[in-house]
C-alpha cells in the first residue's frame, strides 16, 4: 500500500513562512502529478497547487505569489514553500500523488497522505 508522509506543519504567525514536505517512497515518483490540497474546518477540501511529472505548476488564485510547489525526484519528495501566511491559510494540508490516463484524463492512480495541520495565528 502506497503511503505518503507529510511533515513540516505547525503554528506560525501571520506573515511568516513554513515549508511542507511529502515523502512518497514505494512509487515511481517521477511519473506522478503531485499536489497539495487543504481543508479548513467546515469547508470542502480544495486544491492548493500541483506539479506535473514534467515540472509544470498550477496554483489556486488565493496563494499565487505566496506559495511555491517543487519536487525532487531523486528524493521522492514534493515540497510546498508557503510565505506571507495568512490566518485564512489555516487548514489541514494533504499531499496527493496522482496519475491520469493519457487520453481520457481519468484518474488511474490516486494516493493521499494523512495530512499535516497548519495554523496561522498570532
Amino acid at each position: 500500500q502506497v503511503q505518503l508522509v507529510e511533515s513540516g506543519g505547525g503554528l506560525v504567525q501571520p506573515g511568516g513562512p513554513l515549508r511542507l514536505s511529502c515523502a512518497a517512497p514505494g512509487i515511481i515518483f517521477s511519473i506522478y502529478t503531485m499536489g497539495w490540497y487543504r481543508q479548513a474546518p467546515g469547508k470542502p477540501r480544495e486544491l492548493v497547487a500541483y506539479i506535473t511529472s514534467g515540472g509544470s505548476t498550477n496554483y489556486v488564485d488565493s496563494v499565487k505569489g505566496r506559495f511555491t510547489i517543487s519536487r525532487d525526484n531523486a528524493k521522492n519528495t514534493v515540497y510546498l514553500q508557503m510565505n506571507s501566511l495568512k490566518p485564512e491559510d489555516t487548514a489541514v494540508y494533504y499531499c496527493n500523488a496522482r496519475i491520469y490516463a493519457a487520453t481520457s484524463k481519468a484518474i488511474v492512480y490516486d494516493h493521499w497522505g494523512q495530512g499535516t495541520q497548519v495554523t496561522v495565528s498570532s
